[in-house]
């Protein structure tokens, strides 16, 4: 299942958070649900045009219902590095982090631009009406979730994350026991079947090489995951499975 299904399938009218938005991919399928209201956090500037564009082109207009930031999210406000790997010329923009730096990768294929960023708290919004958080942030999940804490207590969205031990080591286990300790149910679903944390096997489905000149990974790849509020896990879970 992929995260606009899941995001259309359990939706209520509300806000919808979209960090790392890219250029739009779930950003505005999220903005046409009915009754939503959408932040859109995409730190790269480049992305961050094209994510406007879409938006034009989805909506004919600015559509008043979104808000785009210019930022990255965290566990504190300030400014933070962007690092963004170039292969062969090539800017890899699906690889850009404020997590890591890649020097560790630079060679005579790879080297890495660097762009200064806002950098924000979710919990700094006072959003009293989310619904659903999607996150792709390339390693920084972690802050990311310590700096929605409040807003996670109080409102208890779904949360779909893409978390990879390539981007950052631990984070498989760092992100879900935080969850975990929020009273979230973190899972995964794999061929049409849905499994919970516990039964990822990170050395045969979170195998994947960090050099972004070395393009390997495990079969099945296991990287996107799905939070539901403990108090509302088993009803959702089932009509995920009734959907598939």
């Amino acid at each position: 299942m992929d995260e606009i299904t899941f995001h259309t399938l359990l939706h209520r009218p509300g806000t919808l958070v979209d960090v790392g938005a890219h250029d739009g991919l779930i950003t505005v399928p999220l903005a046409r649900l009915p009754g939503s209201r959408v932040l859109a956090f995409e730190p790269l500037p480049p992305a961050f045009a094209r994510l406007q564009a879409a938006l034009r082109e989805a909506f004919g207009d600015a559509p008043a219902h979104v808000e785009c930031h210019a930022a990255a999210l965290g566990d504190q406000a300030g400014e933070i590095t962007l690092a963004m790997p170039v292969l062969d010329g090539v800017a890899q923009e699906q690889w850009a982090s404020t997590a890591k730096d890649y020097a560790a990768h630079l060679s005579a294929r790879v080297s890495v631009q660097r762009f200064a960023v806002p950098l924000k708290r979710l919990d700094d919004f006072a959003i009293t009406d989310l619904t659903a958080l999607k996150v792709d942030a390339e390693g920084a999940e972690y802050e990311i979730l310590r700096g929605a804490r409040e807003t996670l207590t109080r409102c208890r969205p779904v949360i779909t994350l893409e978390v990879e031990e390539r981007h950052r080591e631990g984070s498989t286990w760092a992100v879900p026991a935080y969850l975990d300790a929020l009273g979230y149910d973190v899972l995964f679903e794999l061929r049409g079947e849905w499994f919970p944390m516990g039964a990822l096997d990170r050395p045969t489905m979170q195998r994947a090489s960090p050099d972004p000149s070395v393009f390997e990974a495990s079969d099945p790849y296991v990287f996107v995951f799905y939070a539901l509020p403990r108090e509302h896990a088993a009803a959702m879970l089932a009509r995920l499975r009734t959907a598939a």
